[in-house]
């Protein structure tokens, strides 16, 4: 059979087109020469816990792109599991990163996702191995499953209807606010890996304050009953409270002008408060026992006129003891004026008071005068007592003048060697005393007065008022 040139023709392009097919099916989608010779490909080994259902022949993503896919899966020698990646060289693929087994749909299809750290650093490249520090597989389905088949065998079947009735109550409707909560979540989970280290050491050291709460648990009860209690109270005074906050500004607002009447004489009366809070403060346990001692002592004179209780009688009856002591013990002269210094009782000028102390100057454990000023406990120094707060806050120590029994010459006669009257010293190391006050007569009737500098000033608040009247209330106002 003779063939013909056309049909030669025909044939020779026929074998073309079909020899092209092949090829592009070899080359674009079989990709014959990766598959026998790796061009265009490079592996990658990940090291995983466990295969997690993976598979050969699985993909592997990129930023949700197939790059290659798994050629094989085995057994490490030291355990775990090796996946074998044949990946795309066309894409270029950062070595910091993060290798991920997920499911694809609910019955399997595992895959590979590759999750880059950073952009940046060296690329992937054959040969590396992605450690299994890096690598996350997806729970095993199996537990999950028979984790849900517990939890529903738990429940009784007869009851599992009223369940699922109560839990649609429960959440029916709510899926705005359930997306919320879940969102919210997810936004406090975020900020706590931001501030890991603040969170940790806050689970660090919250033990101790739970284990004081625990504790005192005791004291925390007790707490809350009481503040139930006031919360009761207050709810019990209701009208009352709301009638102090309603007239409470109002009074406030007279408190206030009352203290702006006040204001030219009351720093005055509280910068001299802060004198006496400084003494009181100093002799604070003074103080106290005599507050002990005061009642003591006000009861033992109202026991003194029991006697007289429902009488008629005003003096007669009381229980005391009339035995007259005189001069048991002879009173003191020692220490004080010289009998030619002495001043007539009957003069009734009042000269300046002599520069010094005068006191009884005997022993400190005389009979004479033992409440005396000499006899003082000093309340700075525990221990030591003297006639002067000076002695007291120095390490002078109390010398007498003489024994209170010297009367012969002039009961008044020094042995010590010291003055009448004592000069006190100015302590070694205390600054000077201040200036002495500026002090002025005034004009009763117009308030007028002459000033250090020689000026005259005029006080309003000196005069007696308009009507006459001088008043504590008058001297309030304005």
């Amino acid at each position: 059979m003779r063939i013909s040139r056309r049909i030669w023709t025909q044939l020779a392009i026929v074998g073309t087109v079909s020899t092209l097919a092949f090829a592009s099916l070899m080359l674009v989608y079989i990709k014959l020469p990766s598959l026998l010779f790796g061009i265009g490909k490079y592996r990658v080994t990940v090291e995983l816990a466990q295969a997690a259902g993976l598979y050969e022949r699985a993909n592997v993503t990129y930023r949700g792109t197939a790059v290659g896919e798994v050629t094989s899966v085995s057994l490490a020698p030291g355990g775990g599991v090796r996946a074998e990646l044949q990946l795309d060289s066309s894409t270029r693929i950062p070595a910091d990163l993060d290798a991920e087994v997920h499911s694809q749909t609910a019955v399997g299809e595992q895959f590979i996702t590759l999750l880059p750290r950073s952009d940046g650093g060296p690329q992937l490249k054959d040969g590396d191995v992605i450690s299994a520090e890096r690598t996350s597989v997806p729970p095993d389905i199996n537990a999950l499953l028979d984790a849900t088949n517990v939890g529903l065998a738990a429940v009784p079947q007869d009851n599992l209807k009223t369940l699922v009735d109560e839990a649609y109550l429960a959440v029916g409707g709510l899926g705005p606010e359930i997306s919320r909560l879940v969102k919210g979540s997810a936004a406090v989970a975020i900020d706590a890996e931001e501030n890991l280290d603040a969170w940790t050491a806050l689970l660090d050291h919250a033990a101790p304050v739970l284990n004081t709460q625990t504790e005192t648990s005791d004291a925390v009860r007790s707490w809350a009953a009481n503040l139930a209690g006031v919360t009761e109270q207050l709810r019990g005074t209701d009208a009352e409270l709301q009638g102090i906050l309603h007239d409470g500004g109002p009074a406030l607002g007279e408190a206030r002008q009352l203290f702006d009447r006040v204001q030219p004489t009351l720093p005055i009366v509280l910068a001299n408060l802060v004198t006496v809070g400084e003494v009181a403060v100093t002799y604070r346990d003074s103080i106290e026992q005599l507050l002990v001692l005061l009642p003591q002592g006000a009861a033992a004179m109202q026991a003194i006129g029991v006697a007289n209780r429902n009488t008629e009688q005003d003096y007669a009856g009381a229980f005391l003891s009339f035995n007259l002591n005189v001069n048991l013990p002879p009173p003191c002269t020692t220490g004080f004026l010289p009998a030619r210094q002495q001043r007539v009782p009957s003069l009734e000028d009042y000269p300046d008071r002599p520069a010094g102390d005068l006191y009884c100057r005997t022993p400190q454990d005389s009979g004479f005068n033992v409440r005396g000023a000499r006899n003082t406990p000093c309340v700075t120094r525990p221990g030591k007592r003297a006639p002067t707060w000076q002695m007291c806050e120095s390490d002078e120590e109390y010398v007498p003048l003489n024994d209170g029994f010297n009367w012969k010459g002039d009961p008044n006669a020094t042995l010590s060697g010291q003055d009448i009257p004592q000069l006190t010293p100015s302590p070694a190391g205390r600054a000077a005393p201040a200036p002495p006050v500026a002090f002025a007569e005034y004009d009763p009737a117009t308030g007028t007065y002459v000033g250090p500098d020689g000026k005259t000033f005029t006080q309003s608040n000196l005069a007696p008022a308009p009507n006459g009247e001088r008043t504590w209330q008058n001297m309030l106002m304005p």
